[in-house]
């Protein structure tokens, strides 16, 4: 098979294993959107997993995705480009003008500077909270007791759209209970959308109730 045809046969399978988690979970179909996480991948296999149907993709750094998107967007006019990655505040700007959605809001700074960009680009893609649910050092995200602070600081004083929360679990032990603790503190704060879950555990963050997981290996295989 042709690059592309392995990439539409591993979409179809993910698809149909999450249309499977989410009936298990007793939930809508189609409640779970799926990021195609492209980062490291060229633009060709952007290209064929649009040809094969998928429209929302996860890149992790601002100047990788600024190569690869813009060019697309003409001919895929609801393609929808998410920031995944940790995001430097000199890099606000840039992630404003070609992002839909900004998923690693971590730190007071980053919200000034994205608000800020916001007003001069006058485009407000909405925002996700990345959480640090494990508490582990060497991870992005706020704490998970100051969430509740934080977004109160990104809502009230920055004004940012902010529309849900995002984690990483540790990669040891059950992600489970991380995946419970962010599901409910985003119903909480009355946010739709809940991020969680990549290629070895969305199944279970599906479950938890994820609205939306991120998955790259099990679609473009390796990253290069």
């Amino acid at each position: 098979m042709t690059p592309a045809e392995d990439i539409a046969l591993n979409l179809a399978r993910l698809r149909e294993r999450i249309a499977e988690a989410t009936a298990r979970a007793n939930r809508p179909a189609g409640s779970v959107t799926l990021v195609a996480v492209s980062k490291t991948h060229p633009a060709e296999a952007v290209v064929a997993a649009l040809g094969a149907g998928q429209r929302v993709f996860g890149e992790n750094r601002v100047q990788e995705a600024a190569t690869k998107f813009p060019g697309l967007r003409p001919d895929w006019p609801d393609l929808r480009l998410h920031v995944i990655g940790a995001l430097q505040t000199n890099k606000a700007r840039e992630a404003v003008r070609i992002a839909d959605a900004i998923e690693s809001l971590d730190r007071p700074k980053l919200a000034a500077a994205l608000a800020e960009a916001m007003a001069k680009e006058a485009r407000r893609p909405e925002v996700l909270v990345q959480v640090n649910v494990g508490e582990e050092p060497q991870k992005a995200g706020i704490p998970p007791a100051e969430t509740d602070a934080f977004l109160r600081e990104c809502l009230e004083v920055h004004g940012l759209p902010v529309s849900g929360l995002m984690c990483i679990p540790p990669a040891e032990g059950d992600p489970r209970r991380h995946f419970t603790w962010l599901a409910e503190r985003a119903a909480r704060h009355g946010l739709p959308v809940v991020s969680m879950g990549m290629s070895g555990d969305f199944e279970a963050a599906i479950a938890c109730g994820a609205t939306h997981v991120r998955v790259g290996s099990a679609i473009f295989g390796t990253r290069g």
